[in-house]
């Protein structure tokens, strides 16, 4: 086939030189049925984005390998019964997502990926995986609503930035007891299995702080009590004192891990007199919002996790570094958006109360979007925003747009927009396209709402949400500490931890948690309440 007789959307990228491409939808599945995927589509060697999502695809052909740049490939809600094994020769690929598919088996190539951060393989036929061990990148594994029979193999000790662990909805009977190897463990929902004994190992796990065990048949009553009612903390404590351990696990192993956690934590406090920077993290107040989020925005873009930062004194220019300090970061750690989008307002300018994160119709959310003075609807604005690029590449004669124009392709073919709304129901947030000017930031903001959300995990936001504070505190551009000395200055900031709950008030993340703001630099020091 050639170019001019090919699909018009992969006739445009190849034409603009495009980076990312969404196929997606019953016009795109129409084509599908007919005659397969555009085999152009291979030829498109500068993608490093690609999503084909919502349609009769039952196939991914080999020539796949031939996308050597992507960094992300987006396969959910199609047809797929396999994947074929060159996906596994993509050397940069950092995120999979083949999650509502008919998959039944995997290529083993796949467990060999080095550089695999993110794999989604929810919603499928699967009844084992190969072993992942080799993936020492990977970092969020959601495995759930599949056929397991046994926990996949990933509790290995060289997995180190494995964070998060859903196999929820399988049948899986053990939680094996090196689960403790993996100690950067933050999040493991094993709900809805087949377990009957939870192995005491699990509460070594020292990051871990969300575990959902809801829904396994377990024979110890007393825990069951506690899953349904108690915080997770409480439930790991129970489980180190009263569940079984492996012979194998001794007691004496887990001293000397506890004496080591103990000595760098004495460490860390008599180091944090000397460090240039400190952050100081507030414990949630009685007037501080909760953020839930429901059920509407599930399949759209479901993560989201929050902050308040305090006692800000911007200047001039130092309000035009913040700026282009969120630019950065979004062309960065968020991927040009892909992986998630950074929000932020002024504080005082959001209706007093809770705020609620969603999706509505794109008729019926309405915004004042940034720098324009009036309203849109979502269909609107988006409209408007393809017709400003395509008179942008006319009049200017170029395939690059700039600004939120070059984001639109992330909302393409969505039936419903995200949105966070606050308590008199105004929208304030539109991601991953732009906020609402009604709560913009500006020179004389002294307190400010931080927002990142993200289609991929929480895990997502809150590697972003760090990354963002710890520019700020070493940028020093929110810090309105005076100069001490004409040499140094301490940089400080003041952040303020947020809630987000389900419609049910069930906690999903609260931010910044003990776990989070671990940094490796010497020069920031955390203070916690």
């Amino acid at each position: 086939m050639t170019l001019e007789d090919s699909w018009e959307a992969i006739k445009q990228a190849a034409e603009k030189n495009r980076h990312e491409l969404v196929l997606s939808g019953p016009s795109v599945s129409k084509l599908i049925e007919t005659s397969g995927l555009d085999e152009n589509l291979f030829n498109l060697h500068n993608l490093n984005y690609l999503n084909v999502t919502r349609t009769c695809l039952k196939e991914m052909p080999p020539d796949i390998a031939k996308l050597m740049n992507l960094t992300t490939l987006v396969l959910h809600s199609n047809e797929l019964a396999e994947l074929p094994s060159e996906i596994a020769k993509l050397p940069k690929l950092k995120m999979l997502d083949c999650s509502r598919n008919k998959l039944t088996c995997l290529p083993q190539e796949l467990g060999n990926h080095p550089e695999l951060n993110t794999l989604n393989l929810a919603s499928n036929f699967l009844r084992e995986i190969p072993s992942l061990n080799s993936c020492i990148k990977l970092s969020v594994l959601d495995l759930s609503n599949n056929r397991l029979e046994s926990f996949p193999d990933i509790c290995h000790a060289e997995l180190t930035h494995l964070s998060e662990i859903h196999v929820n909805g399988n049948q899986i009977t053990e939680i094996p007891f090196t689960i403790n190897l993996l100690q950067g463990l933050k999040v493991l929902n094993v709900g809805d299995n087949s377990i009957p004994v939870v192995p005491s190992e699990l509460a070594d796990c020292s990051k871990l702080k969300e575990v959902c065990l809801k829904g396994n048949k377990l024979l110890d009553k007393r825990l069951t009590k506690l899953i349904n009612q108690c915080s997770t903390k409480q439930v790991l404590d129970y489980i180190k004192l009263h569940c079984p351990r492996s012979e194998l696990s001794t007691t004496e192993a887990n001293k000397s891990k506890k004496g080591k956690k103990n000595q760098k934590v004495s460490e860390s406090e008599n180091l944090v007199d000397d460090l240039t920077h400190k952050l100081k993290v507030l414990k949630i107040a009685d007037d501080t919002p909760v953020i839930r989020v429901t059920e509407h925005v599930k399949n759209i873009r479901p993560y989201i996790a929050a902050c308040i930062v305090k006692n800000i004194g911007f200047t001039e220019d130092s309000f035009k570094k913040f700026i282009q300090l969120q630019t950065r970061l979004h062309d960065g750690i968020c991927e040009k958006r892909n992986a998630a989008t950074i929000a932020t307002h002024d504080l005082k300018l959001i209706a007093p109360g809770d705020l609620t994160y969603t999706a509505k119709l794109p008729m019926e959310l309405e915004i004042k979007p940034l720098s324009r003075n009036k309203m849109y609807t979502g269909a609107e604005l988006f409209q408007k925003l393809q017709a400003e690029a395509e008179h942008l590449r006319k009049e200017k004669k170029r395939n690059v747009y700039s600004g939120i124009h070059k984001y639109l392709y992330l909302l393409e073919g969505k039936s419903l927009f995200p949105c966070l709304v606050d308590q008199s129901q105004q929208v304030i947030s539109f991601p991953p396209i732009t906020n609402s000017d009604i709560t913009k930031m500006s020179p004389s903001t002294q307190a400010m709402l931080v927002e990142v959300t993200s289609a991929t995990s929480f895990t997502v936001c809150r590697n972003v949400l760090d990354e963002f504070l710890k520019e700020l505190i070493v940028s020093g551009v929110t810090d309105s500490t005076e100069l001490k000395d004409t040499d140094d200055k301490l940089n400080n900031l003041i952040v303020q931890q947020i809630r987000v709950v389900d419609t049910q008030g069930n906690l999903k993340i609260i931010y910044p948690s003990r776990s989070d703001l671990n940094f490796n630099e010497k020069l920031i020091g955390v203070l916690r309440e």
